[in-house]
């Protein structure tokens, strides 16, 4: 007891309260995401030791009434959706990082920056409302009801595409100098600069940042729910229907039960697994940066 209120009276007393609370919210954080996947796992297991797993890709369709459980319609719904957002997102992040970073005047380049900020504060269902006013009325008139799976791309796109700029961006400012200095002097012109200087040291940051970008999109729901038409079926073109993982527990857990509602839940268990794997590749590339 006299060490403790020696270490609280002391004048490094700072340093020991900012490193007791910053652990304390570390282990709170861990053990949320723990009591999450417990919860998870509670609710998935039911429908886990009934079902299996084979038939959950083996089922001749998704009639949970009727206890045919076929997932592969929302995965590859999902996996569809986030490859098109992330085509989108990410080329255009990382040219608007560029061009943020090594074309822009700074008094333009700062006001960009805010204003990719504002997108990425702009609630999803907003996107979604703007989606469904504009463009899915715009996409109709090429083909299809417009609600579809471009129309989600497209969307999640939008979306996502502040996380690409803004991460890009900040991998960029972390060139040394040194090296965009060394290639002005050699005569490198800008665009030799950034595609063979900065774009190869800001590789891991950028990587990192457009895997962060497909967990955002793989959990999205709401503005998916309003623009991508939600029939369960494998889309054979951009303009068919589609429809997610998070949209099928969005659309079916107010009414589901037994079998029915586990499913749901080993839905969310598998995003969860889904991300963690991101997190982790994440982490893994940026410890090979460093």
């Amino acid at each position: 007891m006299t060490s403790l209120w020696r270490n609280i009276l002391s004048p490094r007393s700072g340093d020991w309260w900012l490193r007791t609370v910053t652990r304390t919210c570390a282990v709170v954080s861990a053990v949320v995401v723990l009591l999450v996947l417990v919860f998870l796992t509670t609710e998935a297991l039911p429908a886990l030791r009934r079902i299996g797993i084979s038939r959950f890709v083996t089922d001749e369709g998704w009639y949970p009434l009727s206890d045919r459980y076929n997932m592969l319609p929302m995965i590859v719904g999902t996996l569809l959706t986030t490859t098109g957002a992330i085509l989108v997102a990410g080329p255009l992040g990382i040219c608007s990082a560029i061009f943020a970073q090594f074309y822009a005047p700074p008094s333009v380049a700062r006001w960009y920056r805010r204003l990719i900020e504002l997108l990425a504060g702009i609630p999803s269902v907003v996107f979604g409302l703007w989606g469904l006013v504009v463009l899915v009325p715009l996409l109709a008139s090429v083909g299809g009801s417009g609600q579809s799976l471009m129309a989600a791309s497209l969307i999640l796109g939008l979306m996502i595409l502040p996380m690409v700029a803004l991460t890009a961006g900040s991998a960029f400012a972390a060139v040394p100098p040194e090296l965009i200095r060394g290639g002005a002097a050699l005569g490198f012109s800008r665009f030799a600069i950034v595609w063979h200087i900065a774009l190869p040291a800001a590789g891991s940051g950028i990587a990192a940042g457009v895997l962060l970008a497909v967990s955002r999109a793989m959990g999205e729901t709401m503005a998916v729910v309003m623009v991508a038409g939600n029939v369960v079926q494998i889309p054979d073109s951009l303009t068919a229907p589609v429809r997610t993982l998070t949209g099928n527990m969005a659309l079916e857990l107010g009414y589901a039960a037994a079998d029915h509602r586990s499913i749901l839940f080993i839905s969310g268990l598998g995003l969860l697994v889904a991300v963690s794997c991101t997190m982790l590749l994440i982490n893994r590339i940026a410890g090979a940066a460093s």
